[in-house]
């Protein structure tokens, strides 16, 4: 099942998220539990990775690598990820996260630019 989840940005932008729960069915309910979610977030090459959240699940079909503008749940950190362009430990193009995350859906947004500008440790909000 499709849920609409979407990434509000203070003053910046509202980022619309596709979650599947096919993906990572654990995780995503999990995730979903805890929405609204008010949490800081940090960018590391071109993702966007979050402060530890209140999900608390291991890796669930895990993957080392992910694809443009893949959401996913990092276990070993307990964030949330948004990735939308190479990863610094990631090869010439690759999309290397820093360990295997659980992929839990896309970013519906086309226009990544902005994304590039997140202040470091913004306080953002996940909600459905």
């Amino acid at each position: 099942m499709i849920h609409r989840v979407t990434l509000n940005i203070p003053k910046i932008k509202t980022i619309d998220l596709e979650i599947d729960d096919e993906l990572a069915p654990e995780t995503v309910s999990s995730f979903l539990k805890c929405l609204p979610l008010d949490v800081k977030i940090h960018s590391w090459g071109e993702e966007l990775y979050t402060d530890e959240t209140p999900v608390a699940i291991g890796e669930e079909n895990a993957k080392p690598l992910v694809d443009l503008m893949d959401v996913a749940y990092w276990p070993s950190g307990k964030a949330i990820c948004l990735f939308f362009g190479p990863t610094p430990i990631g090869k010439k193009d690759e999309i290397k996260p820093y360990s295997p995350v659980n992929v839990i859906g896309k970013i519906k947004n086309t226009d990544k630019k902005f994304l590039k500008n997140i202040p470091d440790g913004m306080m953002v909000t996940f909600r459905l």
